[in-house]
């Protein structure tokens, strides 16, 4: 299982990558847009909107740059992005990154499921567990730029995997790795897989 990881990282690129340093506390003073959507801290109180808080500072700002470039299509962030600097950017990161992401519940009944593929992914398609690149308290790997799921709303966990599956997002890089495993998803698996990662902590 290590070698698969880190192959995937080898092949993804992930060595020696760097970025001007954040400082959370300015990326505070610059994150009052960004709160009337995902929350003061990064935490949303709507489901539709991703929390922020506490996803890696190498995912945010990898996420940032695409949408602000138009790699990531987020029609609800059009041209909030197009004055910041990469400066900026790189600060609201920081902040975002330096809080911590609340935790929501699984749905009881879907719980096993969710935890299967999570845990086991669907070998037999050849679709490997979550835990490889998205660790098992589902807290990401932030060196490798794999986002925290543990606590993320259920209900944007399932439109991004959709979204993975259907080819309509498409940032996750040449290998394709998540439209790849979402291509592998049923429906179901993702309403368990997502439910499950709300509640894991």
């Amino acid at each position: 299982m290590n070698k698969v990881l880190v192959s995937l990282l080898l092949t993804l690129g992930i060595t020696g990558l760097a970025h001007a340093a954040g400082d959370a506390a300015a990326g505070q003073g610059k994150v009052a847009v960004c709160g009337a959507c995902h929350g003061a801290d990064g935490n949303s109180a709507a489901p539709n909107f991703p929390k922020l808080a506490g996803q890696g500072e190498r995912y945010l700002l990898k996420q940032l740059n695409d949408i602000k470039s138009g790699g990531r299509q987020v029609v609800e962030m059009t041209g909030l992005l197009d004055n910041l600097s990469e400066q900026d950017l790189v600060d609201i990161a920081a902040y975002f990154s330096s809080q911590q992401m609340s935790v929501g519940a699984a749905d009881p009944k879907l719980v096993e499921r969710g935890e299967a593929l999570f845990r086991g992914g669907k070998l037999e398609e050849g679709m490997p567990a979550c835990t490889g690149c998205h660790s098992p308290n589902g807290a990401g790997l932030d060196a490798a730029g794999f986002p925290q799921l543990g606590g993320q709303h259920a209900s944007y966990v399932a439109k991004q995997l959709t979204a993975f599956r259907e080819g309509e997002r498409t940032n996750d890089g040449d290998n394709a790795i998540m439209r790849t495993i979402a291509a592998k998803l049923s429906n179901k698996d993702i309403e368990a897989v997502s439910s499950y990662v709300q509640g894991l902590h």
